[in-house]
């Protein structure tokens, strides 16, 4: 029978990359010379510092574009609340990484509100969608990826005939 796994991942060594041009980015662009700002990734979180609110703003865009361009969706990011001090303003970027329950609930939902010939089973950090035929397959791929999908960055792997 087949299926496919629908999972929300990232390869973590092209975030590293992301996160290494942002940082020669910011170096050399106009805007940040003579400014310490910089940006350092720990496991899952882009830690962002810089010296005013502002330029935390402008971080975020180069952040985001270098994830892109890089074949990450900026989706993943959780951005949190700037944090001001004195003279450092922080700013902390989680990557997200993984269906939490809720999410997969959701996905499983707008499977079978779809009325597709499918079964949808969460297996931990994924959900796995069984069928008869490829076609409903495809078409439950269609449907979480249009504009009636979930807000969410959705791959889908592990397909099999």
């Amino acid at each position: 029978m087949p299926s496919f796994d629908i999972v929300s991942e990232f390869d973590q060594h092209e975030a590293a990359n992301a996160v290494d041009q942002a940082n020669r980015e910011v170096q050399s662009r106009f805007d940040f010379k003579g400014v310490d700002a910089s940006f350092s990734l720990e496991k899952d979180t882009v830690q962002l510092e810089a010296e005013v609110d502002f330029q935390l703003k402008q971080m975020l865009d180069v952040l985001r574009n270098r994830l892109i361009a890089r074949g990450i969706d900026a989706r993943c990011m959780d951005i949190k609340d700037p944090v001001l001090s004195g003279v450092k303003a922080r700013q902390e970027v989680a990557l997200k990484q993984g269906l939490d329950q809720t999410e997969a609930k959701d996905i499983v939902k707008r499977i079978k509100a779809s009325k597709l010939k499918v079964q949808a089973q969460i297996q931990g950090e994924k959900v796995r969608v069984t069928g008869k035929k490829r076609d409903d397959l495809q078409s439950v791929m269609a449907l979480l990826r249009g504009e009636e999908g979930p807000e969410l960055p959705l791959q889908f792997d592990n397909f099999r005939d």
